[in-house]
């Protein structure tokens, strides 16, 4: 190779490796900003989520003649009805079982200090009563850290009522006045930007109902079977666990944990271990195959991803930011895609007009 060749090669590389290292740059920037603006970006996400789920019913009645306004209330009171009904159908039955499962939690404990009592542990009243003792102590000298916790404790389900707020009130503005923002985005964009921008808008936001939908059919598997599993066994309270387990499946990792636990627990002080270790056993099965199987494939065929980007996003989203990570990793994913899908229409065929593939999007879509 010519040293003239060399140079422009290697000019050619640092060229390339600035640009990205700008792109680095200006996405770390971006994030940063994000993270500041956190807590008006998170109740515009869960409103955007929520949109999704009640726009099929707000767009029905639309077509059929209901003003924007009165459709949106409509739907927005049925949406905290509905939610309200949930918390209902789990908390009724439980508190008019509540004296059978105190007297189960109180059982379990005395078979769980007998089976303790005998070998092989041999542990006797003596050192259950040490141990019981020496946890006091230990709760006493970490009563500062304790109050700690709680205040942040209390702070954080302060703020998930402020977002919850802010995310029905988005909610209801985003059925209301959702179909007017993509025209009215058009007419501030110049040139081709008019055209690309809300088109990748549609896009995302049939993304964003596609990922909401699968989920839901999660859930609802996860919920019949556990569910079932629970009724053959005889375990108490089945209908709230299904409603319980559907419920948490929107919330990823600590919804499916809290909805097992209590599954096992309820089962632990009801009908032993037996059935406890049985209903454990049936959680584990459920919880891989909606991990390793459902979730893949009707995500994958719902928003165009393979199974196993699924996953790896899942994992990356995950490690990066935790609980919010992993609800945020899969849709964040899709959107990429249909950016990058629609830039490599773009510049594959530069002689079609953008968006004359789509329409009817802007129509279609309320936010």
């Amino acid at each position: 190779m010519s040293s003239t060749k060399t140079r422009a090669a290697l000019r050619a590389s640092a060229r390339i490796s600035g640009e990205l290292l700008l792109v680095l740059v200006m996405t770390a920037v971006a994030l940063w900003l994000l993270g500041r603006m956190w807590s008006v970006v998170w109740p515009l996400i869960v409103g955007l989520l929520l949109t999704t789920l009640t726009w099929p019913v707000t767009r029905f009645l639309r077509r059929h003649g209901w003003p924007p306004a009165l459709a949106a209330s409509t739907v927005t009171v049925l949406f905290l009805l509905a939610a309200v009904g949930v918390v209902a159908l789990i908390a009724v039955p439980v508190a008019s079982q509540s004296g059978e499962l105190t007297d189960g939690v109180v059982e379990g404990i005395q078979k769980l200090r007998e089976w303790a009592a005998g070998p092989p542990l041999n542990i006797g009243d003596d050192q259950i009563s040490g141990a019981f003792d020496a946890g006091v102590a230990r709760i006493q000298d970490s009563v500062g850290s304790m109050v700690t916790a709680v205040v942040t404790g209390l702070g954080t389900v302060v703020n998930g009522v402020v977002t919850t707020v802010l995310a029905l009130f988005l909610m209801f503005f985003f059925l209301k006045d959702g179909p007017r923002f993509l025209p009215w985005l058009a007419r501030q964009l110049p040139g081709r930007l008019a055209t690309d921008v809300p088109t990748v808008a549609a896009r995302g936001w049939e993304t964003l109902s596609a990922f909401v939908r699968s989920q839901a059919i999660v859930g609802l598997l996860d919920a019949v079977l556990i569910g079932i599993g629970l009724w053959i066994l005889d375990v108490p309270l089945v209908l709230p666990l299904a409603v319980l387990t559907f419920v948490s499946a929107f919330v990823p990792i600590v919804g499916a944990l809290f909805a097992g636990l209590v599954a096992v627990l309820i089962a632990l002080v009801s009908n032993g271990l037996t059935d406890a270790l049985i209903v454990l056993a049936i959680i584990v099965v459920v919880q891989q195959l909606e991990g390793n199987v459902f979730q893949p494939m009707i995500q994958s065929r719902g928003l165009g991803l393979h199974a196993a980007v699924i996953l790896l996003a899942v994992t990356l989203g995950g490690s990066l930011a935790g609980i919010v990570g992993s609800l945020l990793a899969v849709p964040v994913a899709a959107l990429i895609a249909v950016v990058w899908n629609y830039l490599r229409e773009q510049l594959g065929d530069p002689s079609q007009e953008p968006g004359t593939d789509e329409p009817h999007a802007a129509a279609a879509v309320p936010s």
